[in-house]
């Protein structure tokens, strides 16, 4: 990225921070690093994630690549996710956001409630 992109709409930085900026992408890459999961057992790993918006954040992942989705034959069929090897390569940067986040989140809700009661 060079200084004078200032972030434009095709900046290929603001792309990366518009896919981690929603919550439920990161936490749904995160889910998938250790292999494929039906949209179920995802729901349980996750926690606190509705079928409609765990099945839109499964679209938006695939729409961009990062995640694949695999049909399986059957009585009854089903499907399952995993992730793409681009997909894969943003695990690294969710797991450093998880490390700043395991350090410094107690120093976060510490601001945000001396700001609430300001």
């Amino acid at each position: 990225m060079t200084a004078d992109q200032n972030f434009l709409a095709d900046c290929r930085a603001r792309l990366a921070f518009d896919l981690l900026a929603n919550t439920w992408n990161a936490v749904v890459i995160w889910a998938l690093r250790e292999g494929p999961e039906r949209p179920g057992r995802l729901r349980e790993r996750i926690g606190g994630i509705s079928p409609k918006v765990l099945t839109e954040t499964l679209r938006r992942l695939e729409f961009n690549g990062l995640v694949d989705r695999r049909p399986h034959p059957g009585s009854p069929p089903h499907v399952d996710y995993r992730l793409t090897d681009l997909g894969r390569t943003l695990l690294p940067a969710i797991e450093t956001f998880g490390v700043w986040a395991f350090e410094h989140g107690d120093e976060v809700m510490a601001a945000q409630e001396r700001a609430a009661g300001a």
